[in-house]
């Protein structure tokens, strides 16, 4: 019986990543710059959500920032919505809802979200390579300039990049962390000294270079190894889905053009579309072969149809050998048809969105607890009464400041006395306060008594709470 391995077959696309050799050494990709439809539609695109991100921070809603996400405060803030960690259920619930609804968008569109909305590939492919390619040049060009060796100019060349790359990611960090932070403090950081928050700034020089680090060095390689997008596509994905795809059917086999040459003339030489000229391969970010078939490293950026559509242009063949396609388009020819899989998730996506708008209207902008103070006990109160001892908290979750009233329901002969007076809650924030609420002792049975308490904001009762006063077990 022989043990001998099998000997690697690194000619297949299978074996191997387009980005390491046999030896897993870094194989660098330069693609070249892409032109077309698709690219100019993207570029657009991207502009538009730099827009949104440069302008995120400004945009208020009732006074409350659009996105927070300040974990040191454990304060949150999503489309003027003030989130606290009570409102965890409605995070978790939300999570649920935008997994979904990726679940849903990958299985009709595949990832659309990668090459068209994902940070990672708006930075690279629309700040970064831009940069590279106005002072480098394109991707052949970068090649050679790589192989060179060493001149003034080279070094001139590449202290210009990195130089470039380097602020472009300190603004990028500063500008992320006043989603966290809020533009107010950032400020307060920006204007003075450096030293005076040393956390602070070491946590936006570690920012920095961690931009830096992915986009100037680490680059496709964040979506192909770090990223787990790409590894679900198996599960995510089924024949109905739209993809970058390649025509197979059209475009095998492969064949060089003659110069003259006809669709015709090819076909009765049984050669497809596909003269082989690599341009597909060549724009392409992560280095792979799109004519393989979908693959794991595919972002679905479009570079390889805008190039495959010029050379077909130039050809005068007609257009879309790579193309948005369903597998199953490309094999029977069939139109894009809605699957039973995507409407179930639909189904579910708007259930789920169904009950998180139903929470988030009927969410009150105050959040009262009366809790009975730990460790006591009750108390005869002056009268023959019998008291007990609470604590009071109230979360302000709105810009403002609120005045907050505790009146009793029920019974309507128990009392209530607010220690320190009337209770204001401060805007985005925590009230606290302690209450005696005492009762008659003919009212308690068997030691207890149900009582009601309504929470009044500006006069209107807005939330009715039910606790239980301890008593003498025998009137």
């Amino acid at each position: 019986m022989s043990s001998a391995i099998p000997a690697v077959d690194y000619g297949d696309f299978r074996n191997q990543i387009p980005t390491a050799d046999r030896l897993g050494r870094r194989i660098w990709i330069y693609p070249r710059k892409p032109a077309g439809r698709f690219y100019r539609w993207r570029t657009w695109v991207s502009w538009l959500l730099l827009g949104i991100f440069a302008a995120g921070p400004f945009i208020r809603i009732d006074g409350v920032p659009l996105l927070l996400f300040d974990i040191p405060e454990r304060k949150f803030a999503l489309f003027g919505q003030i989130f606290w960690p009570q409102d965890l259920y409605i995070f978790a619930l939300l999570l649920l809802t935008i997994f979904v609804m990726i679940v849903l968008f990958t299985a009709v569109f595949g990832r659309i979200w990668c090459g068209w909305a994902c940070p990672q590939t708006i930075f690279m492919e629309m700040v970064f390579r831009k940069i590279e390619h106005a002072i480098e040049g394109d991707g052949p060009r970068q090649r050679a300039f790589d192989a060179s060796p060493w001149t003034p100019q080279k070094i001139a060349k590449k202290t210009l990049k990195h130089g470039i790359f380097l602020l472009v990611s300190w603004v990028a960090a500063n500008w992320l962390s006043t989603y966290f932070v809020g533009l107010d403090d950032w400020w307060a950081f920006i204007s003075g000294t450096p030293f005076q928050q040393p956390g602070a700034l070491i946590a936006l020089i570690l920012f920095t270079l961690l931009f830096y680090g992915i986009f100037a060095r680490f680059r496709e390689q964040a979506c192909t190894f770090i990223c787990p997008y790409g590894r679900l596509q198996s599960v995510l994905l089924d024949n109905d889905s739209l993809i970058v795809a390649y025509d197979h059917r059209r475009g095998e086999a492969r064949g060089r053009f003659s110069k003259g040459q006809t669709r015709e003339q090819r076909r009765e030489a049984g050669i497809g579309d596909c003269i082989d000229c690599g341009l597909c391969v060549d724009v392409c970010p992560t280095g792979i072969d799109i004519r393989n078939g979908l693959q794991m490293e595919c972002v679905h950026c479009t570079a390889c149809i805008d190039a495959c559509d010029s050379v077909m242009d130039r050809l005068r063949f007609p257009r879309g050998l790579i193309r948005y396609a369903s597998q199953r388009n490309i094999a029977e020819g069939r139109p894009f048809r809605p699957n039973a899989r995507m409407a179930l998730y639909t189904i579910l996506l708007l259930a789920l969105t169904g009950v998180l708008a139903g929470i988030l209207i009927t969410r009150d902008n105050v959040e009262t607890q009366i809790l009975r103070a730990p460790g006591s006990m009750f108390q005869e109160m002056p009268g023959g009464e019998i008291g007990n001892l609470f604590l009071v908290k109230v979360v302000n979750k709105t810009p403002r400041e609120i005045p907050v009233d505790l009146r009793i329901e029920s019974p309507p002969d128990a009392r209530l006395t607010l220690a320190g007076g009337a209770l204001v809650a401060p805007r985005e924030g925590l009230a606290q306060s302690a209450a005696v609420i005492s009762a008659p002792r003919g009212r308690f049975i068997d030691g207890n008594l149900p009582i009601e308490i309504g929470v009044y904001e500006n006069g209107e009762r807005v939330r009715v709470r039910k606790t239980n006063l301890v008593g003498p077990a025998t009137p």
